[in-house]
């Protein structure tokens, strides 16, 4: 069978860098931290007081405020990056192919900020208190369903729930569909809002959030060797893919191509990876044989990257596994050095930023990897922005359950 070619036609992102995609592409680059302290509830109690939360976000011009009263925090983040996006790709949905336009928007724990306020409420007034709009507000499909609603698509809804490969799968699920006709257009990405007391707790519980609370821009540290635990964040990340016979008959302007895809298990452990990053490189090497790309051709890494002692060098290790003695060539950055650790929104805003990389020839800087770590030898774009001809872009996305997800970008070219 015939595959369609898959490009990118609209970009958006609500970081805790920037509420819109221009103001965190900016401080991405300047190497701007987006930790702070957490603002959304009292974090004294907790061994982790700061976060990289979005801040002064107004969803008004997006959302209506009748509606924005009965969503939760991620979905109104959702509803707000899609807006930006159909402006951006300057996109309506017709009527009429409505059905051959889908929304796959991954997420990973949906509206625990909902869930954790309701539960509260019912210990302390009963059942009765419980708002008919509990279920619909929490659910993590929400965002996608609301999405759906929102820009008239009715092709396939749905959400991927796989821990902080959440994003990506959406974007490798959406990308797989118009590839085989099965979709001409695809709103995909990820959102996520957890910074909530059960999400903190949990994460101080697994020892896994870093714990500088004395200074918390220099918290995430990806491949730092005195790295102590990844800075929860939030946001959202979206893109516009459509098939290229699809985006040229409406005349689309075209931000990149995607080429490939991988997915993969662990089966190894609930949390951690193994040591040699088995998972990662299956995965890794899937979107390469996908895209049908030597490892000498990957010109950019964005890696996931938490600043996590076993993620990072997992995954330094994987990344040597797969690309052998071209690992050392090639630049790699960590977005969540700036943006923290976004759960299920990480491989939506990561993909919009290395589409943007290719772009605009220039990669992102790792910040605060000041002591190297013998483990992690490879070059991280440390502290600096960087310029440079990005052919392509190999993005990852790794999670909890040992759930694995990668995708592969290219510059367009006719």
């Amino acid at each position: 069978m015939t595959l369609n070619r898959v490009v990118v036609t609209g970009l958006a992102a609500i970081t805790p860098i920037g509420n819109d995609l221009a103001t965190s592409w900016t401080n991405l680059l300047a190497g701007v931290s987006g930790a702070g302290p957490i603002t959304r509830f009292d974090a004294t109690a907790f061994d982790t007081h700061f976060a990289c939360e979005v801040k002064n976000f107004d969803e008004k011009a997006f959302v209506a405020p009748k509606l924005a009263k009965r969503l939760d925090r991620f979905s109104l983040f959702a509803l707000s990056a899609a807006a930006m996006l159909m402006e951006d790709a300057g996109y309506k949905v017709d009527p009429a192919e409505a059905a051959d336009v889908a929304v796959i928007i991954g997420c990973g724990l949906g509206g625990l900020e909902t869930l954790e306020a309701t539960h509260t409420k019912l210990l302390a007034q009963g059942p009765s208190r419980v708002s008919p709009f509990f279920i619909p507000t929490m659910i993590a499909n929400m965002a996608a369903g609301q999405v759906s609603i929102a820009v008239g698509a009715k092709g396939p809804n749905m959400c991927t729930t796989s821990a902080c490969a959440s994003g990506m799968h959406a974007i490798g699920t959406a990308f797989t569909d118009i590839r085989l006709g099965r979709s001409s257009a695809a709103l995909c990405g990820g959102v996520e809002s957890t910074i909530t007391p059960l999400a903190v707790g949990g994460f101080n519980a697994l020892k896994a959030l870093s714990t500088r609370n004395d200074d918390p821009t220099k918290a995430s540290r990806p491949f730092d060797a005195t790295r102590d635990g990844f800075v929860i964040g939030e946001g959202c990340g979206l893109l516009l893919l459509e098939s290229l016979e699809h985006a040229r008959a409406r005349g689309a302007r075209i931000y990149g191509e995607v080429i490939g895809y991988g997915a993969s298990g662990d089966a190894f452990h609930m949390t951690a990876p193994p040591e040699d990053g088995e998972g990662m490189v299956l995965a890794m090497r899937a979107a390469l044989r996908e895209a049908g790309l030597a490892p000498a051709d990957i010109a950019h890494i964005n890696a996931h990257g938490t600043s996590t002692s076993l993620n990072d060098a997992c995954e330094s290790t994987a990344i040597k596994t797969v690309l052998g003695e071209h690992a050392k060539k090639v630049p790699i950055t960590s977005n969540k050095s700036m943006i923290g650790h976004c759960l299920g929104a990480a491989g939506g805003i990561e993909s919009v930023m290395s589409i943007k990389t290719i772009v605009e020839g220039i990669i992102p800087p790792t910040i605060n990897l000041e002591t190297p770590d013998p483990v992690c030898d490879l070059d991280y774009t440390p502290g600096k922005a960087r310029k440079a001809d990005v052919a392509n872009v190999l993005c990852n996305s790794f999670g909890f359950g040992g759930t694995n997800a990668c995708m592969l970008f290219k510059a367009f070219v006719e």
